[in-house]
C-alpha cells in the first residue's frame, strides 16, 4: 500500500485532534474528489513499518483524539490487507482513543458479508471503527454546510452502535 500524506494535529478529519492517514488507490474516482491524486494506487509513498511507527508515535501524544483514515480509499481489497495490521496495533496500545474511517463505498451495499468490498479483513477493521462516513462523493450534491461529509448522500455513522443494533445508526442527523 501507498500513503499520500499523514497529518499529525489534524482537526478538519473527524472530532477532536486527530492523526490522519490519506492512503493512496480508489477506484471510484469521484468527479470533484478533493484529494484526486490519491485515486492512484502508487501515489506518494510506500506504506513501511517505519510509517506505522511514525503514525504510532503521532497517537501517544496526550492531546490526539484518535486516528482518521481517508483517501484514496481505506476499503480498497488490497489497503484492508494493511489497514487491519495498524489498526490493530492501534486499538491494542490506545484502547482509549477513537477511530474514524472515510469511504465513498456504502456500507450496507458494499462492505457487509457478501458486499462487493468485503474482504477476510473488513468485518475486523469494521470492528475497530467508532465513527464510518460513507458513501461516494456526489458533485450535484455537495453542501458546504455539512459536518464532516461533502454531499448530501453521505453518512455519518455511529459503527459502535450500527454493529450492535444491526441496523445503521446515524453518528450525525
Amino acid at each position: 500500500m501507498y500513503y499520500g500524506n499523514i497529518k499529525k494535529h489534524d482537526i478538519a478529519n473527524g472530532e477532536g485532534i486527530r492523526v490522519t492517514l490519506f492512503v493512496s488507490g480508489c477506484r471510484l474516482h469521484c468527479e470533484g474528489c478533493f484529494q484526486a491524486q490519491t485515486q492512484d494506487f502508487h501515489y506518494g509513498k510506500p506504506y513501511t513499518k517505519e510509517t506505522e511507527k511514525e503514525i504510532l508515535e503521532a497517537l501517544e501524544d496526550p492531546y490526539c483524539d484518535g486516528l482518521t483514515l481517508l483517501g484514496g480509499e481505506p476499503f480498497e481489497p488490497e489497503n484492508q490487507v494493511v489497514i487491519v495490521e495498524l489498526l490493530r496495533e492501534v486499538k491494542k496500545q490506545f484502547p482509549q482513543k477513537n477511530i474514524w474511517s472515510w469511504t465513498g463505498y456504502v456500507y450496507d451495499k458494499h462492505l457487509i458479508e457478501g458486499g462487493t468490498k468485503h474482504t477476510e479483513y473488513t468485518d475486523e477493521i469494521l470492528s475497530y471503527l467508532d465513527v464510518l462516513v460513507d458513501g461516494p462523493f456526489v458533485l450535484e450534491k455537495r453542501n458546504l454546510a455539512l459536518s464532516f461529509r461533502g454531499s448530501e448522500n453521505q453518512r455519518v455513522i455511529d459503527l459502535k452502535k450500527t454493529l450492535e443494533k444491526k441496523e445503521i445508526v446515524l453518528y450525525l442527523d
